[in-house]
């Protein structure tokens, strides 16, 4: 039975997705603009397949109107996830896609009435960002309730596909962004930088504008947010001299050449199954307590095809809530244990009092 879509099947993560549905003998519908792409693929995969772009809403109804929901993996998501949630909306079809865009994270919460009202799950980023991150979020949360400030950092994500490039080069120069107090604030890019033990080494991370900002709030209620990532030097160098060039960067014909300039594909198989993701995690709250956990997971792309599908899952089976909805939200803080190959790992002081020698320092 088709029972849902893959959109964007014709792209590096979005085919990871196919070849792995496959394989567990899932029938999806593979779909999007790229015929000589998709065609082929579903051919070899034995799959139904569609080609149209999301401005002709005629293919799009008729083919959502065969499935139950849409797993869409077509970005960047800021310029295609609009078009197809609202098609979800007037069919009545459930809405998962695999975005790290915080843009589109509160663009999908402010449709949590008019998803309640279709009786359809809205559910934006169900790859690696954010449900390892969101479900380390929640458990924190869980440990210390009264939790007001949330740190979340990963590092080890490897090599990154073309479709991710494109979308981090389309918003360089747009500076970082943090919760503060609630609201979503921008800031200098590289605004900080801290010493994290990811429980394999300790390293200097930078924090980033990832989708968490947005999402970790809906997950746990927390005010204050921050995320950070490991990057090497040089790349430290040019975030911190992005504050400056920014304007520059954004131009059209500047974006036009860095966009050409980004290689198709993403990590080879080898690397997906050798590499490993690292997160750490911490919450605190004004008394001075805190609590702490680290996790690991597979290679990023590889954790966002289980992670996508093990959702996709649930859904098929009846198991979705209503609204807009964050992965930790609806199917809790353990939903990452249910991949292979993940551990979580606590703080063996569990609750503990805010040290002295914590290193954080904002930079200038």
């Amino acid at each position: 039975m088709n029972n849902f879509l893959i959109y964007g099947a014709n792209g590096y993560t979005g085919e990871l997705i196919a070849r792995e549905a496959a394989r567990r003998g899932l029938k999806p519908i593979l779909a999007g603009r790229s015929q000589n792409k998709i065609e082929p693929l579903a051919k070899e995969l034995n799959l139904t397949c569609r080609t149209f772009s999301l401005e002709d809403k005629k293919s799009l109804e008729y083919t959502l109107k065969e499935v139950d929901f849409v797993i869409h993996c077509a970005g960047p998501f800021s310029l295609t996830a609009q078009k197809m949630v609202e098609a979800c909306l007037r069919l009545g079809k459930h809405y998962t896609d695999i975005t790290g865009e915080i843009a589109v994270f509160e663009a999908m919460a402010k449709l949590d009435e008019s998803a309640k009202k279709a009786g359809i799950m809205i559910m934006p980023g169900i790859g690696f960002d954010v449900v390892p991150s969101d479900c380390l979020a929640l458990h924190l949360k869980n440990l210390l309730p009264t939790a007001t400030s949330l740190t979340l950092a990963f590092h080890g994500l490897g090599g990154i596909s073309h479709g991710t490039r494109a979308t981090m080069t389309m918003n360089i120069g747009a500076g970082g962004a943090i919760r503060q107090d609630g609201e979503i604030t921008r800031v200098p890019a590289a605004y900080r930088t801290r010493e994290i033990n990811f429980g394999d080494a300790t390293k200097t991370a930078v924090t980033i504008p990832w989708g968490d900002v947005s999402t970790a709030f809906y997950s746990t209620g927390i005010p204050n947010i921050e995320v950070y990532t490991v990057v090497p030097e040089a790349n430290l160098k040019m975030l911190k001299l992005s504050r400056y060039l920014g304007w520059l960067l954004q131009t059209k014909p500047v974006q036009s050449y860095l966009q050409n300039q980004i290689p198709e594909g993403g990590p080879n198989e080898k690397a997906r199954k050798n590499g490993k993701t690292y997160l750490w995690g911490e919450a605190s709250e004004e008394k001075g307590n805190k609590v702490e956990a680290r996790l690991i997971c597979p290679e990023g792309y590889t954790t966002t095809v289980l992670t996508a599908l093990k959702i996709a899952e649930k859904i098929s089976a009846g198991n979705f809530c209503a609204g807009f909805q964050t992965p930790a939200k609806c199917y809790g803080a353990d939903l990452i244990l249910e991949i292979e190959n993940t551990e979580r790992q606590e703080d063996s002081r569990n609750v503990r009092t805010v040290s002295d020698n914590d290193r954080l320092k904002r930079d200038e």
